[in-house]
């Protein structure tokens, strides 16, 4: 402790090992002369503690021992209390242990070190700075005289050099050397751009003194680093994008890996055909442009630069920087306050581009792939510090051209899948018959547009007899070819519904026609493979019959809450040949509610361990709902939308057809009966108030009856229902299908069949177990006052 005259007036125990004085000996004789140190001078002590004039808060001094060596000691200086007869200065330190090789050539090493491009230095075993260099000198930007006596990592607190401390402290204490550990952050010479460093240390000993050190060297690697650091973030940008089908994500995937590795705010904005998976439209080159806000990243929100929402339409007016890449294709480096004026001209929005000491870089990069502009994307600094350089533009723009491939990949596949839903949906019913005894309701769902549109259909098919078929059938593979291949199907299916013929034997004939067109199909493509449920409902006899080719079973829901998966025979999927197909009938209540569905249905729970119906009979429960609410229920559960794979479901509630609108009569085979068949015919269309259709009647049930005694065999039955048609119907046992033909002038017959096409809606033959069975349909009269058909209890 030194008093305001310069006189020691304290003097601990530290001071005498470090200086060789006894406090008897120092207390009372002047600092300055006792220690041979000007620094010890009252001003002296003044200025450093308190910080006058360009002394630094500590001083490096030289202080003589008592045996008369020198000591260099990094000491501090602090007022300790101010009495009226002056102040008293509490002087601590710390002794400097100087670096002194004992080689002869010494000045000629100082040199060689001292002019080295290597930034270089030398701690003690205390990791405080005993030397250095120029160029570390010049790098770090500190100079030498306050450099030395200092801590390792306190001259550059900025740089990450907690991990380099740990390290230092090992190669002290183990020897073993560290080589080219990089670190890096900012430095004072350059404060606005983070740097990178290479750093080695070795261990040094003095084998004269014994004493320890560290030596280590630092090598400037900034350009190096940031190469590395731009080829990370190309690679990790490159191993983002191309995953992506859809426009708006593959460019919030592009925002996402630039913030905030590369900028502090991107955004991307595309052409509205691009977005909407259109063909390229081109625009005069220099006009103003007006794109898609497509996805946007910031890191601090609210960003500044968000002028328009993800979605919503952005303006450029011309000229900008981004119509100017537009035309030219090129990226250019400008500032945010110049994007933000175009923008404002446009939307009268005016970002808020104060920053204060931040930066304000920009830069506008052209979205092309093959030739054409897709878009733009404009990243920003407005946080950190150091602007763009041209190096960043670089990499922007290999990053962009990447992004652009990504974005024409998915604008691309949005248009195949759009042409596919478009081709998928002009396939499937546009509307459901409605000449049934069935209530209907379907809906069907894609698959989202990574998992590519599937084949799954649905029809309701009438026939002959107030019977309905009810069909549902799931393609294999995905895309347009499983669309076409859907379509082919269904047409199948109604040409062979057409034909009367049973379930099991409609899926026979199914699947013979996909082998065959397997065999047609072009080597190195997906085979053709079908699943399909057939079901047939006669209102009549409430006889439900049923086959599958390879398709997951109905529920059947009774009016009670009945639940029913019927087993059916297993058949296999349609394509495999060679397997027969099994039908199975049930007798169905009133009421009863059907349902239909593809395996999309039952995948779309990935939570379980193996696919089943449950969750869809939870969502059809209770049964005794309208049908539209069934089907918004039982899709609305659905865990994933859009789903997986596509999803079609097809809901129809039975209801029988009243017995008093179903009349038939056993005919014996005698041409005397065709008069008394006419009779019968006409007595029963007076008592259903169909007189209208009597004269036409009479002439289609003296056809039908006059045709089964002539061709027919065994026991002959006339049938008359009165649905949303007038059908009549005459069986027989023979299995001989008429044909219709046109008959000569001088023919005396033949003309029975086309008069019965002439006068009917349409007609038909239905093979039965036993025989046959000749249909006719007529259109009900208008209603009276109404202009549409009769309205049909029971139907």
């Amino acid at each position: 402790m030194v008093d305001v005259h310069g006189v020691v007036a304290g003097w601990g125990t530290g001071s005498e090992r470090l200086l060789g004085h006894s406090a008897d000996e120092a207390v009372g004789r002047n600092a300055e002369s006792l220690l041979e140190a000007p620094g010890l001078a009252p001003k002296a002590l003044a200025a450093v503690a308190e910080g006058e004039g360009a002394a630094p808060p500590r001083s490096l001094l030289s202080l003589r021992h008592r045996d008369g060596h020198e000591l260099r000691v990094l000491a501090g200086v602090s007022r300790l209390l101010s009495p009226p007869e002056g102040a008293y200065w509490l002087v601590t330190g710390t002794p400097v242990r100087p670096w002194s090789p004992q080689e002869p050539s010494t000045a000629f090493h100082e040199d060689f070190f001292a002019q080295s491009p290597v930034a270089m230095a030398v701690l003690d075993d205390d990791l405080r700075y005993v030397w250095v260099n120029s160029a570390l000198e010049r790098g770090g930007g500190v100079p030498r005289e306050q450099a030395i006596g200092r801590r390792w990592g306190e001259l550059q607190p900025e740089l990450a050099l907690r991990t380099a401390r740990h390290r230092m402290r090992r190669v002290l204490n183990t020897g073993m050397p560290e080589i080219d550990h990089v670190y890096h952050g900012r430095v004072r010479r350059d404060p606005f751009r983070e740097r990178a460093f290479s750093m080695s240390a070795f261990r040094l000993e003095d084998t004269a003194s014994g004493k320890v050190g560290v030596g280590f060297m630092a090598l400037d690697v900034t350009d190096r680093w940031q190469a590395r650091q731009r080829l990370t973030l190309l690679n990790e940008v490159g191993a983002r994008l191309g995953h992506a089908l859809d426009p708006w994500r593959a460019a919030q995937e592009i925002c996402d890996a630039l913030v905030p590795g590369l900028a502090d705010c991107c955004t991307v904005d595309l052409w509205d055909w691009v977005v909407h998976g259109h063909d390229p439209m081109k625009k005069p080159a220099g006009d103003a442009a007006t794109l898609v806000r497509t996805g946007q990243q910031c890191v601090r929100l609210p960003c500044p630069y968000w002028v328009a929402p993800t979605g919503g339409t952005v303006g450029y007016t011309s000229p900008s920087p981004v119509v100017e890449s537009q035309a030219t294709g090129h990226a250019v480096l400008t500032s945010g306050s110049a994007i933000g004026l175009s923008v404002q001209e446009a939307h009268g929005a005016v970002p808020d581009t104060d920053s204060g000491s931040r930066t304000d870089s920009a830069m506008v990069v052209p979205l092309r792939a093959h030739g054409t502009a897709l878009g733009v994307a404009v990243l920003m600094r407005h946080e950190r510090q150091d602007p763009f350089e041209h190096d960043d533009l670089l990499l922007a723009e290999e990053i962009m051209a990447r992004g652009a491939l990504s974005l024409e990949n998915a604008r691309r596949y949005v248009r195949e899948h759009s042409i596919a839903v478009t081709l998928q949906r002009s396939l499937l019913p546009y509307r459901l018959a409605g000449e049934t005894t069935l209530d209907i309701a379907s809906r069907y769902l894609p698959a989202d547009a990574g998992d590519g549109v599937g084949g799954d259909w649905f029809d309701v098919i009438p026939l002959s007899g107030a019977r309905t078929a009810l069909v549902v059938g799931d393609v294999t593979g995905k895309g347009i070819q499983a669309a076409a291949t859907m379509g082919r199907l269904r047409t199948g299916v109604h040409t062979l519904a057409a034909m009367d013929l049973p379930p099991d034997e409609l899926l026979a004939r199914l699947d013979d026609l996909v082998l065959r067109l397997a065999e047609h199909t072009p080597p190195g493509t997906e085979s053709l493979g079908a699943t399909c449920l057939c079901l047939v409902y006669d209102p009549t006899s409430r006889r439900c019959t049923m086959a599958s080719a390879g398709h997951p079973p109905p529920v059947l829901i009774g009016p009670g809450g009945t639940v029913t998966l019927p087993e059916l025979p297993p058949g296999p999927p349609l394509g495999v040949g060679g397997l027969p197909f099994e039908s199975t009938d049930i007798e169905l209540a009133d009421g009863t509610l059907v349902a239909l569905y593809t395996d999309g249905l039952l995948h779309a729970d990935d939570d379980a361990a193996e696919p089943t119906a449950d969750r869809l009979v939870q969502d059809l429960t209770p049964a005794d709902r309208p049908l539209e609410v069934i089907c918004e229920g039982v899709i609305g559960s659905l865990p994933v939308l859009p789903p997986s794979d596509d999803v079609a479901l097809l809901l129809a509630r039975t209801q029988a057809l009243d017995p008093d609108r179903i009349v038939q009569w056993e005919l014996p085979r005698d041409p005397a009966i065709v008069s008394h068949a006419r009779s019968l015919a006409t007595e029963q269309l007076r008592v259903w108030g169909l007189d209208d259709l009597e004269t036409t009647t009479e002439l289609i049930v003296s056809e039908l009856v006059t045709n089964a005694i002539r061709y027919g065999t065994g026991s002959m039955r006339l049938r008359l229902i009165h649905h949303r048609t007038l059908i009549c119907e005459t069986s027989d046992e023979s299995s001989t299908a008429p044909h219709l033909r046109h008959a000569r002038t001088t023919d005396e017959g033949g003309r029975g069949l086309f008069l019965i096409a002439q006068l009917s809606r349409r007609w038909g033959t239905r093979p039965a177990a036993a025989g046959k069975t000749i249909w006719t349909e007529q259109d009900l009269p208008p209603a009276p006052g109404f202009g549409g058909g009769w309205e049909t209890p029971g139907a």
